[in-house]
């Protein structure tokens, strides 16, 4: 009887391992598919669940960036982006987000600064660069003027 009891917790606490692991990527995974969906709310939810069980998913931080950004919340967008470059700092798309951030809030040192370490990682997004940094040449003039 005590050793089909032992047997049984061991099992119970392996399946409830295997489904605690399983369900740390499934809270991405979910949460991905639900802001592709454009449920942020839900999504927002699942990708914070994911951050709990592993802090360091920079995927997780950077779908909350884009939740925020279409929620229009630039203070949260911006701490999400951060912790994803703080994980990941070669992430492109966190990057590429902070620069548009910078143009907004027209910190030219910081798009600069972001530029160039852009320029150093890209692989997929190379050409968006050069827009922002055609955007920053187009504001600059204006903010001398002043």
């Amino acid at each position: 009887m005590i050793k089909l009891i032992k047997i049984s917790i061991i099992t119970f606490l392996i399946l409830g391992f295997l489904n605690t692991s399983y369900s740390k990527e499934n809270f991405f995974d979910e949460g991905l598919r639900l802001f592709q969906e454009k449920k942020y709310g839900d999504a927002k939810f699942l990708l914070e669940r994911s951050i709990v069980f592993n802090p360091k998913h920079a995927k997780s931080y950077l779908y909350l960036a884009k939740i925020y950004k279409e929620e229009k919340d630039q203070k949260n967008e911006e701490k999400n982006l951060e912790a994803t470059l703080l994980i990941d700092p070669s992430n492109e798309d966190a990057i590429l987000m902070l620069m548009e951030i910078g143009i907004e809030k027209t910190n030219y040192s910081k798009v600069k600064e972001l530029s160039e370490r852009f320029t150093k990682v890209c692989k997929k997004l190379c050409n968006e660069n050069k827009k922002i940094l055609k955007d920053l040449k187009n504001l600059e003039p204006k903010n001398n003027e002043s």
